[in-house]
């Protein structure tokens, strides 16, 4: 039988730069240095799909007597870059051709977003290296107490004798960390349901009360509570600026508001398959409603992505209620 005869160097390369998951791993490795797993946990796909695409590429390399990859070792792992001036000739032309082709969609705004955590956990973990090695207390004191509580730690810097309404509370979860340190939850929700989920979740808790209620017609009075937070919520309200109006309405002069949700994004499927009626919010966007609400000092932060996450961007947005002859109180 025979031989197939083996393509040209330039369809080779047209080849290797036609599977959209290996142009991920490219331009990925064109912005840093990467090993197998963090390639994985960015793209989140599994380890070995990576290694069968770098595969490819290193077999393009190869055959054509130029790598398209750079590869080194670093104690157990294997790094890869990109490095354009290292590119042959047609290998780079090719490359900035299909490059500028793709552009920044969403794609690659959300692999940016989880790169930056990745990169973000390793040097987390290097801290912790040189941490063990110098004492190995980081280690120890994880063993001794568990991980998780410095977090809870933190909660007891609210003021003890406050009132917190938890808006949109769902199952419970933002309620069960709120009522360890404060004198009271009202844990607010329009579902029966998920009312019923947050009663059983906090059976033990004496602290919290079930309110069934409309977020943007809240069955409070005004300033009756000293904290209003709402997390992930505002995107399945028609008037989300109502709703915030309401959390400032129900706080007390100074109080702060804090809400927790998306940042604008591209992801209209989720209108259709988890009933989203907003697409994220932009920060223009919430500090007009805040300010709008009569909440002073606003303040938007883009959480840190976790490089597991699936989902856009979350920001929290906090304001204070200003008094009615101007300024805050606290």
């Amino acid at each position: 039988m025979k031989r197939a005869a083996t393509p040209p160097p330039v369809v080779q390369r047209l080849v290797a730069l036609s599977d959209p998951t290996r142009l991920r791993i490219l331009r990925l490795a064109e912005a840093e240095e990467l090993s197998v797993g963090e390639i994985a946990r960015v793209l989140q796909i599994p380890q070995s799909t990576v290694s069968r695409h770098l595969k490819v590429l290193g077999d393009l390399g190869a055959a054509t007597g130029s790598e398209i990859l750079a590869r080194r070792s670093e104690g157990t792992a294997t790094l890869y870059r990109l490095v354009l001036d290292d590119l042959d000739r047609e290998t780079r032309a090719l490359w900035l051709t299909v490059r500028e082709q793709l552009g920044a969609g969403e794609a690659w705004v959300e692999d940016r977003r989880r790169l930056s955590a990745v990169l973000a956990e390793r040097r987390t973990d290097t801290q912790s290296f040189f941490g063990r090695v110098a004492g190995e207390w980081d280690a120890v004191r994880d063993q001794l107490f568990g991980g998780a509580f410095t977090f809870h730690a933190l909660l007891s810097l609210v003021p003890p004798h406050w009132t917190v309404a938890d808006l949109g509370c769902g199952t419970g979860n933002v309620s069960e960390l709120l009522s360890p340190v404060v004198a009271r939850v009202l844990a607010v929700d329009q579902s029966e349901a998920m009312l019923g989920a947050a009663k059983k979740r906090l059976a033990g808790a004496t602290n919290v009360e079930f309110v069934r209620g409309d977020l943007t017609a809240l069955p409070m009075p005004d300033g009756s509570v000293d904290a209003a937070i709402c997390v992930l919520v505002l995107h399945h309200l028609p008037d989300p600026a109502a709703a915030v109006r309401e959390m400032a309405r129900i706080v007390r002069p100074g109080g702060p508001v804090l809400v927790v949700d998306m940042v604008a994004h591209e992801r209209a499927a989720y209108r259709q398959t988890m009933g989203h009626r907003w697409q994220g919010f932009d920060v223009p966007t919430v500090v007009r409603m805040m300010t709008a609400a009569g909440l002073g000092e606003p303040r938007l932060v883009v959480l840190p992505a976790s490089g597991e996450a699936k989902g856009p961007g979350l920001f929290a947005a906090t304001g204070f209620k200003t008094n009615p002859g101007g300024g805050n109180s606290r």
